[in-house]
């Protein structure tokens, strides 16, 4: 058993970051965005911040709940997205533009509704 209250506050901080990336996206309608002015590369710079953080969070949610929830949600490649936090961070000159804006377009809605899933069910006590 794990820290309901920890892991749901948890859960909170990692849904209000993919609000923001798809708040800061919203209105984008190609990677070129990111790329050819000064504030598409400030964009970027910040999203991809983000998804530095998320990937933390996310680890750290791993470890305080022992791998017993990531798991419970296997409709999401949690791996990789743990992953591209270690490519952001690692490899940052060798950030691909349209990569992020696939992830935000793609991968940041339907992961940021499994998590409102999961803080729902961690809430009520089923998950």
């Amino acid at each position: 058993m794990f820290d309901r209250e920890l892991v749901s506050a948890v859960l909170g901080q990692i849904s209000e970051t993919l609000d923001v990336i798809l708040a800061r996206t919203r209105h984008m309608k190609s990677s070129r965005e990111f790329t050819e002015t000064p504030e598409g590369k400030e964009r970027l710079d910040g999203i991809c911040m983000l998804f530095i953080a998320l990937g933390e969070s996310l680890k750290n949610l791993d470890k305080i709940t022992r791998g017993e929830l990531l798991s419970r949600y296997p409709e999401i490649d949690w791996t990789g997205v743990k992953g591209f936090r270690d490519i952001i961070a690692h490899h940052y000159f060798d950030i691909d533009a349209e990569t992020v804006y696939w992830m935000c377009r793609n991968e940041v809605p339907r992961l940021n509704s499994v998590v409102r899933a999961m803080r729902e069910a961690t809430r009520t006590g089923e998950g």
